[in-house]
């Protein structure tokens, strides 16, 4: 008996799914392959935007970092009174100057910034390289699960309908002992955890679904049917995926970028531990009891006492 059953839902399965496999799907308006849903992904979704705006921020900070800085003017005005010793005015007047300076940087200091700021570039455009790519590789991993999915879905409700069928056939003939009853159970035991795997099957499709079209920058309930795509595979060999993965993993190249950073941000705090200085001219012209007019050139250099940047150069070895 048991063996009668088990040939009959093997040929129940092996009659039911050929067919299945045959059916070519329907041409529908929003049936997409995976590499066009790529491609709207790449091009709709937010974060692709953030990473770019990214980029263009690192891009101002280079052209920051290679400004040199404005000069400063300061004027002073006032009122002067000139007195001799025994007390007695001797003169009274305005008394005013002018003057200009400007901001000399330490040699080598703006090179290391922008040094500095071309890295961040390049740390930008490799994590959004890295990112457009793990975006397209899950783009592609979601659409190949909705296929595979709705295959399932099709392939198990397909063959639970022929089993409910057959289900029903057996229910109409004249019950002879408990052999018929039995195997009517069992087929519709089958039939239902058939339609438990379709329906787990649907739900799988329908939470890819929403996770691609969040993905593509849409609302989590469009429609949208996956069409299938042709997958080429290439053999490689294991030594030329190492050394592939030694050259172009995103992690590497990311590190790599970030110890050359630090280097110039190490150099950039040394190089800070000596003072900018302020070179400029003056004009200062006094009419009291004579009329007294001053010009030359000024210099200022802050005196690095008690501030070496030790702070700042420790930090970042540390970093």
């Amino acid at each position: 008996m048991k063996q009668n059953i088990l040939k009959l839902i093997l040929c129940l399965t092996i009659t039911g799914v050929p067919s299945l496999m045959a059916e070519k799907p329907s041409r529908i308006a929003d049936q997409m392959t995976p590499e066009v849903l790529v491609r709207q992904a790449l091009e709709k979704n937010p974060e692709v935007n953030f990473y770019a705006t990214g980029i263009a921020a690192a891009k101002g900070a280079l052209k920051t970092a290679g400004t040199i800085r404005n000069p400063e003017f300061n004027a002073q005005a006032g009122y002067k009174n000139a007195r001799d010793n025994s007390g007695g005015l001797s003169g009274e007047g305005a008394a005013w100057s002018l003057s200009v300076s400007q901001t000399l940087e330490y040699p080598g200091r703006i090179a290391l910034r922008k040094a500095i700021a071309k890295g961040d570039i390049e740390l930008a455009e490799l994590h959004f390289e890295q990112f457009r790519l793990t975006l397209a590789a899950r783009v592609r991993k979601l659409a190949c699960s909705v296929l595979i999915a709705q295959e399932k879905s099709a392939a198990a409700r397909k063959v639970a309908d022929r089993f409910q069928t057959l289900s029903e056939v057996l229910a109409q003939r004249e019950p002879a002992g408990v052999t018929p009853l039995l195997e009517t159970r069992i087929i519709d035991g089958n039939a239902l955890t058939l339609h438990r795997q379709a329906r787990e099957a649907t739900l799988a499709e329908q939470t890819a679904l929403a996770e691609l079209n969040q993905l593509r920058g849409q609302p989590a309930n469009a429609r949208l049917k996956v069409s299938g795509a042709e997958l080429e595979f290439v053999q490689v060999s294991l030594p030329a995926l190492l050394n592939a993965a030694r050259t172009n993993s995103f992690d590497i190249r990311i590190r790599d970028a970030e110890l050359t950073q630090q280097g110039f941000k190490v150099s950039l705090s040394k190089n800070e531990r000596y003072p900018a200085i302020a070179v400029g001219p003056f004009y200062s012209q006094e009419n009291a009891a004579d009329k007294e007019q001053q010009a030359g050139i000024g210099v200022s250099v802050p005196i690095p006492f008690w501030d070496r940047n030790a702070g700042n150069i420790e930090a970042n070895k540390q970093a």
